[in-house]
């Protein structure tokens, strides 16, 4: 009987799991996740779970009694050690696995700042894991004085957390601008003027020189030379795809672990998918890291290991949640040369990226039906002209008509 393992508990491995079972593959399943308890969503963990709002049990992806019911063994709290691709073996610690077709979910890791500058501090937090949340959760208390380094939208959500338990709170972002890398400047104006009116103090253009304490952290000296008193840090200066394992294992690696549209790695039988894996899209390579990429590739992977011949569309979408905010992102903007802005009803906004003549993305806050809209027009390929994005009294649904 064929044996398929999946490496990585995230999103995109149980989903990757849950999809060849509903399939119809009967041969034996392995899920290997780090972490030992089951498969559970990320999103929240800064923000309900964090927050007191969500018990543990409903981050679950699915109960644990799901993939015993359907003879999924699940191999929890156990790093893989090795991968031998020529002998299609996975190694356990002591055990050794075979395979048939083997998928790598690893997915991503947090950046840490450098124990130099004192990254290593108690009080000195990332936001990945649960326990990452767990430990951090304690010391998330009113009155304490949070710094948070990075004004991208992990950092933005720590912020927004940390304000809403009373927090006196700090974020520091050395770029120009907060969300400098992945939005317009529209963008950035206003979610800087969201956390200011909650009392976040955001200081731009200021890196993080060191951080001050002996043990545990107690301050911060900034860039400019400043210093503040600091409770409680947490870092969101990015993430970097979990490649070592397939690295190690001798895959190409290629700004994540290279595939190809089907999923497939460099190495016979062994396929990625989630925020581990770049894959070719519109002639050129991306990694995406969101959640609906991690289904969806995963879900096609499954069927592909099963011996479809499907390639993988990404059709990129984002959302972020701050306060009482719903930021959700439809496209990629990468190459945008101009933006046309969209006033709704009751303080919504969305704001609509050109490259010349073609829309390539949308950033809506508190406006579904302008995501919606704007997400069809980029899947289909249509793109309503400037004028008609601006005009205030233009029903939305006539954009899909041109």
């Amino acid at each position: 009987m064929a044996h398929f393992i999946v490496i990585g508990g995230g999103q995109a491995g149980a989903s990757l799991v849950a999809k060849l079972r509903s399939t119809g593959f009967d041969g034996d399943i392995t899920l290997i996740g780090a972490e030992a308890v089951p498969p559970y969503q990320r999103p929240p963990l800064s923000k309900a779970y964090l927050l007191g709002e969500m018990e543990q049990e409903r981050l679950y992806l699915r109960p644990e009694s799901f993939y015993a019911d359907q003879n999924i063994s699940l191999r929890l709290g156990e790093e893989v050690t090795g991968i031998d691709t020529s002998a299609k073996t996975v190694t356990i610690g002591d055990d050794v696995l075979n395979y048939d077709e083997l998928a790598l979910c690893t997915g991503s890791t947090p950046r840490t700042l450098p124990a130099a500058i004192g990254g290593t501090l108690d009080g000195v937090f990332v936001v990945r894991t649960l326990a990452d949340v767990d430990a951090m959760a304690p010391q998330v208390r009113e009155g304490a004085r949070a710094l948070i380094v990075g004004g991208g939208y992990i950092g933005l959500e720590a912020a927004a957390v940390a304000a809403k338990k009373g927090m006196q709170v700090t974020l520091v972002e050395m770029a120009d601008r907060i969300l400098q890398r992945v939005a317009a400047p529209q963008t950035s104006d206003y979610f800087r003027a969201l956390h200011s009116s909650h009392g976040v103090d955001i200081r731009e253009g200021v890196g993080l020189d060191t951080l001050l304490g002996d043990g545990k952290v107690t301050g911060a000296r900034l860039t400019d030379g400043s210093e503040l008193e600091v409770d409680l840090v947490i870092v969101g200066v990015g993430i970097a795809p979990a490649t070592q394992l397939a690295d190690a294992a001798g895959l190409e690696i290629d700004n994540g672990i290279k595939t190809d549209s089907h999923g497939r790695t460099s190495a016979p039988h062994v396929w990625a998918a989630g925020d581990c894996a770049s894959f070719p899209f519109h002639g050129a390579r991306i990694r995406l890291e969101s959640v609906p990429n991690a289904i969806d590739q995963a879900e096609v992977v499954a069927q592909n290991m099963m011996g479809a011949d499907l390639d993988y569309v990404a059709t990129p979408w984002f959302w972020s949640d701050q306060y009482d905010v719903k930021l959700q992102i439809a496209g990629l903007n990468t190459g945008y040369d101009h933006v046309e802005t969209r006033e709704g009803g009751g303080g919504s906004v969305s704001f609509w990226y050109f490259q010349g003549d073609r829309l390539v993305s949308v950033d809506a806050m508190n406006d579904p039906r302008g995501y919606m809209i704007g997400k069809r027009l980029i899947e289909m390929g249509k793109s309503p002209t400037r004028e008609q994005v601006h005009a205030s009294d233009k029903d939305l649904k006539a954009l899909m008509r041109g």
